[in-house]
C-alpha cells in the first residue's frame, strides 16, 4: 500500500505512547521543537494504563536515597492528580520503624490516562492516537521517515530525531538494526471489583481500596507459572495471541474458585488489559549494554539512573549508548527497548515505569541542536555547553561534550 495519504514533517516523532513515550515527547516538545506522539491505541500509559499495570515503581534505591528525578518524578505526581494514593511517608528516613517503604505508588490507570492527556497538550505536542506504526523509511543508514496508518489511510511521518517507544523495538526492527528476543512466564493482571474492598473503602472513607487488582500465573521471576506450560515471546503474533487466551483462560479459572466462596456478585472482574502484559519482548542491540554485575559501573556518557525494586540499595546508570541501536543513525530507544541484559531488563519491564526514567529533558537538547545543524547541511561537530544543574545520575561531562558526533 502507497504512503500517500498524508505526510507530515516534524523535528521529532516519537512511536509509542507509554509513558516512556509521553516522557520523550514532552522533553522533546517542552525544548521547543515541533513533536509528534503516535500512539496505536486511543490511551497514552501503555502498560501503565491499557495493561492495568498500576504501580509506579521506585524512585529510590531501597536505603532512603532517590536516584530518579526530572520527568520520572513529575510524572508519578501526576499519575496520583485525578485519582487515590499518594506516596508512602518515611521512605527516606535514615533510619525507619520497619521495613522501609520506596518512594513509589499505586495509582488509577484511568486516572493517569487523563493526566497524562494534560500533560501532552499543554506541552503542544501533535497526538496521533489509533495510528498503527507500519514500516521504517531509510535514507542511506539513517532514519528519515516512518509510515503510519490510520482512518485516513497511510501516511508519512518525517523526523530529524526519531524515538523508538514501542516496547518492542518495532522501529529498530524494521529500520534493519540489531536486536535481542527474550520469553516470557504467563501471567495476567486485571482489576476486581469486590464486596470486600467496598466494606474496606467505606471503612476507610476512601475509594482507593476499591482500585483493586488480582493477579494470575507467574510473577517476574516464574513464580506461579502453570507447570507444563511454555513461555511467550512477545515477537511473535501467533504467541502474542496464545498468551492472552491463555491468561484470561487462568483468570476464569480463578473466579470459578474464587465465586465458589463469595458468589457472583461478590467479587469479578470489571476491567481486562487491552493489551499483552508483556514484561520483555524485543530490545536492541546498543552500542553499549548494562546488565549483571554492572551496579557500581559508572559512565561518562550516563543520562540517567535506575533503581533496583526487587531489592534495596541497589542502582544502575545508563548510558547513553545503551539507548542507541546499532546500524541506524537518527533513532533513539526508550523504555524496555534498551540496550539491557535479562536481569536488568526484567526489572524495568514488569512495571509501568521503564527506562522513562532516563533524563530526557536533559539528553534532547544535544540530540535537537546536532538534528537541526544536520538538517541545515551543517556537519560540523557540536559540543554544546550547558549550565543546567544536573542531578547527581546525570554525567556532566555528557552534557559538556553532547552526544556522538556521528550521531
Amino acid at each position: 500500500m502507497r504512503a500517500d495519504s498524508f505526510s507530515k514533517r516534524y523535528e521529532v516523532v516519537v512511536v509509542g505512547g507509554g509513558v516512556a513515550g509521553v516522557a520523550a515527547a514532552l522533553a522533546a516538545a517542552r525544548a521547543g521543537r515541533s513533536t509528534a506522539l503516535v500512539e496505536k491505541t486511543v490511551t497514552p500509559g501503555g502498560l501503565a494504563t491499557s495493561g492495568l499495570v498500576v504501580h509506579y515503581t521506585p524512585l529510590c534505591d531501597g536505603a532512603g536515597r532517590q536516584v530518579t528525578f526530572g520527568l520520572a518524578e513529575e510524572l508519578l505526581h501526576a499519575s496520583l492528580k485525578y485519582g487515590p494514593g499518594g506516596v508512602p511517608e518515611g521512605w527516606d528516613e535514615p533510619e525507619p520503624a520497619g521495613r522501609r517503604p520506596r518512594y513509589r505508588a499505586p495509582f488509577c490507570a484511568g486516572a493517569f490516562v487523563l493526566a497524562l492527556d494534560e500533560l501532552l497538550e499543554q506541552a503542544g505536542v501533535d497526538i496521533w492516537l489509533d495510528t498503527l506504526f507500519c514500516d521504517a523509511v531509510l535514507e542511506g543508514d539513517r532514519l528519515a521517515a516512518v509510515e503510519v496508518e490510520n482512518k485516513s489511510g497511510r501516511g508519512r511521518l518525517e523526523a530529524h530525531c526519531t524515538v523508538d517507544a514501542t516496547g518492542d523495538a518495532d522501529v529498530a526492527f524494521r529500520a534493519g538494526a540489531p536486536c535481542v528476543e527474550s520469553d516470557n512466564w504467563l501471567s495476567l493482571w486485571a482489576m476486581e471489583v469486590s464486596l470486600e474492598a467496598a466494606a474496606e473503602a467505606v471503612k476507610v472513607g476512601s475509594g482507593g481500596p476499591l482500585n483493586r487488582t488480582v493477579r494470575v500465573g507467574g510473577d517476574a521471576f516464574g513464580k506461579g507459572h502453570p507447570e507444563g506450560t511454555k513461555k511467550f515471546r512477545g515477537a511473535d503474533g501467533k504467541q502474542v495471541t496464545e498468551f492472552v487466551l491463555q491468561g484470561r483462560r487462568l483468570l476464569r479459572q480463578h473466579y470459578r474458585r474464587r465465586q465458589e466462596e463469595v458468589g457472583r456478585d461478590g467479587a469479578f472482574p470489571i476491567t481486562l488489559p487491552s493489551m499483552a502484559q508483556f514484561r520483555t519482548t524485543r530490545r536492541i542491540e546498543g552500542h553499549v549494554t548494562v546488565g549483571d554485575g554492572m551496579q557500581e559501573v559508572s559512565f561518562e556518557d550516563s543520562v540517567g539512573l535506575v533503581g533496583n525494586w526487587f531489592r534495596g540499595g541497589e542502582a544502575w546508570q545508563v548510558p547513553y549508548g545503551a539507548l542507541l541501536p546499532q546500524g541506524v543513525r537518527g533513532l533513539l530507544a526508550a523504555g524496555r527497548l534498551g540496550s539491557l541484559r535479562r536481569s536488568i531488563e526484567i526489572l524495568n519491564g514488569s512495571a509501568a515505569i521503564p527506562l522513562s526514567k532516563v533524563a530526557w529533558h536533559y539528553l534532547f537538547r544535544p540530540v535537537l541542536a546536532r538534528a537541526a545543524r544536520a538538517a541545515a547541511g551543517d556537519k560540523t561537530r557540536v559540543r554544546r555547553r550547558t549550565s543546567i544543574q544536573a542531578p547527581p545520575h546525570v554525567s556532566r561531562s555528557f552534557l559538556n561534550r553532547g552526544l556522538d558526533p556521528e550521531y
